[in-house]
């Protein structure tokens, strides 16, 4: 399936991983909206009770497209997947993804190095966009974390600070550790070479050259952010709250909308978005 028939003013066809939980119908109801998109697939897993129900049921709507574990079967219509499930998930998807020449937007997190070299060989057959967050707003917060950092270089230590729902299975979460790779480039750093991420009892005084992590997990939290840049006499935070998945669903649009215009290639929001 390839993207031409878009520029021929056709509704991109996109189809959803995930489809039954809390993102995947987002993304469903996001699709439905938008004048230019149209929903051709809804995937999920095989032991998922809305398996063969109508994709747009839970929002009393009808879209004549099935929930299916048979990822053939859910891709066939497809010009792009639009995937927030798990990494191994996510792996299986592309392999489909790859016999179909369907291009993916991948807003999973919490792949290996190994895993995210998966996805770099399956970019090089069909155009994918993988980003720790598909928020506009999050991706605008990296580029200041860039310019704050280099301003904020000595006298400052660095903090960052996320909290998430309790169901969330990673940690620190995928952001978090993007904003720390963007801090610890523009210090001149491997963010590996000076991570902290726990704390407890005895640590002895601060190094001035570690990045800190902290991690709360409570609730229905979407997904909160701070970076702190504390001194003395002075406190800095850059911060960025979620109050609803609308903006994951709407920047992965983006994300599925610049797509159709890439034939091969990995992708991150800054080149969706222009901030590259």
């Amino acid at each position: 399936m390839t993207s031409e028939s878009n520029t021929a003013g056709q509704p991109l066809r996109i189809a959803i991983a995930g489809a039954s939980g809390r993102m995947g119908r987002m993304l469903i109801e996001a699709v439905l909206a938008a004048p230019d998109c149209a929903l051709a697939g809804a995937l999920d897993l095989p032991t998922s009770p809305a398996l063969g129900q109508d994709a747009g049921a839970f929002a009393g709507r009808e879209t004549g497209v099935p929930i299916t574990a048979d990822l053939d079967a859910g891709l066939s219509g497809a010009d792009v997947l639009i995937d927030f499930t798990r990494p191994e998930g996510t792996l299986a998807h592309l392999a489909a993804c790859r016999r179909h020449g369907v291009k993916a937007v991948i807003g999973t997190t919490g792949f290996t190095p190994e895993q995210k070299a998966e996805i770099a060989a399956h970019a090089q057959s069909v155009a994918a966009v993988l980003a720790p967050n598909m928020s506009v707003g999050v991706n605008v917060v990296l580029k200041l974390l860039e310019a704050a950092t280099r301003a904020l270089s000595t006298g400052y230590d660095i903090e960052v600070i996320e909290a998430h729902h309790r169901h969330k299975i990673d940690a620190p979460s995928g952001t978090a550790l993007k904003m720390g790779e963007v801090i610890a480039q523009a210090l001149g750093q491997d963010l590996k070479d000076c991570a902290v991420y726990a704390r407890e009892g005895v640590t002895g005084p601060r190094d001035p050259s570690t990045i800190g992590f902290a991690t709360i997990r409570g609730g229905d939290i979407i997904g909160d952010h701070t970076v702190l840049y504390a001194g003395e006499g002075e406190r800095i935070e850059i911060s960025h709250k979620s109050s609803s998945r609308a903006g994951y669903a709407q920047g992965s649009l983006r994300a599925a909308r610049f797509l159709a215009t890439q034939a091969t290639g990995l992708y991150d929001m800054d080149q969706v978005l222009g901030l590259a």
